[in-house]
């Protein structure tokens, strides 16, 4: 099966753990294609979700000496797959480089330059890592379609935010392997899971991590599954055009923060009382 990545930057560290751990499982990709290492509309996007510090940080540790920063992750639960000896992989041309796959980097996901590109590479499956809103006449290349991890149970949570806005909805956090179509988020699923360690985050950005880390391995099994000949997708039946969220205000975050927060003191009291 001929499967290309389709990533936001080169120093996306949930690209480069994807595509070591299809690599580790023998679904080598058969290319990574990626915007640049800076780009608008991924800054913006990290700047909202991050902060400016913590965006300011992750940048630096990727393009400081290896010396002073090699082994430093944004998401620590990401060590086991982007470790590698005693190094760690910063971006997918180092990951490419140990498995044999090529990296390409283009101005747009859906310009003439990489729909050139991908159709040359002839997938049978995309796997999206992030960046720009797809287009028809890219989903329309790979035989077995486009699919993507998000962070949130679908339908119930489409759009950005989704670990804060699951909290604010009393919807179990989770992820979803969907295929992406002409809509956000309204693609068939074809693995829906819960999370089940949300008492033991210590933070927003720490559930984020984990449900990264937790979809990674999702889409593996997908993956996996689609090798095997085992998998199906359902259409989103319950689909309701109007509960796709956006960026979420700091004062819902502080609001999600304590929900988070209830969650854990909860865990902590049943455990208490054995």
């Amino acid at each position: 099966m001929r499967i290309v990545l389709l990533c936001p930057s080169p120093y996306s560290e949930s690209s480069c753990a994807t595509a070591v751990l299809l690599s580790r499982l023998g679904y080598v990709p058969t290319g990574a294609l990626t915007l640049p290492s800076v780009e608008r509309r991924t800054l913006i996007r990290k700047i909202a979700q991050w902060g400016v510090r913590d965006v300011a940080r992750y940048a630096q540790s990727k393009i400081i000496s290896r010396s002073r920063m090699e082994n430093q992750l944004h998401n620590p639960y990401l060590q086991g797959l982007l470790s590698h000896g005693t190094s760690i992989f910063r971006n997918l041309h180092e990951v490419g480089s140990k498995y044999g796959f090529p990296v390409v980097i283009c101005k747009a996901q859906n310009g003439p330059d990489s729909i050139a590109q991908l159709s040359e590479w002839s997938p049978d499956l995309m796997v999206f890592t992030g960046g720009d809103i797809l287009r028809g006449q890219l989903l329309r290349i790979p035989r077995l379609g486009v699919i993507n991890l998000h962070l949130g149970l679908l339908p119930e949570i489409r759009g950005m935010s989704s670990p804060e806005w699951s909290l604010l909805t009393d919807v179990p956090a989770g992820v979803t392997v969907h295929y992406i179509d002409a809509g956000i988020d309204t693609g068939p699923v074809l693995r829906r899971c819960e999370f089940p360690d949300m008492a033991n985050c210590n933070s927003l950005d720490d559930l984020r991590n984990q449900l990264i880390a937790f979809g990674i391995e999702k889409i593996a099994e997908v993956i996996a599954a689609f090798g095997r000949g085992t998998i199906s997708a359902r259409a989103q039946s319950e689909l309701n055009h109007d509960n796709q969220y956006f960026v979420i205000h700091e004062r819902l975050k502080l609001l999600a923060a304590q929900r988070l927060q209830h969650c854990q003191n909860a865990a902590a009291a049943v455990r208490a009382h054995g």
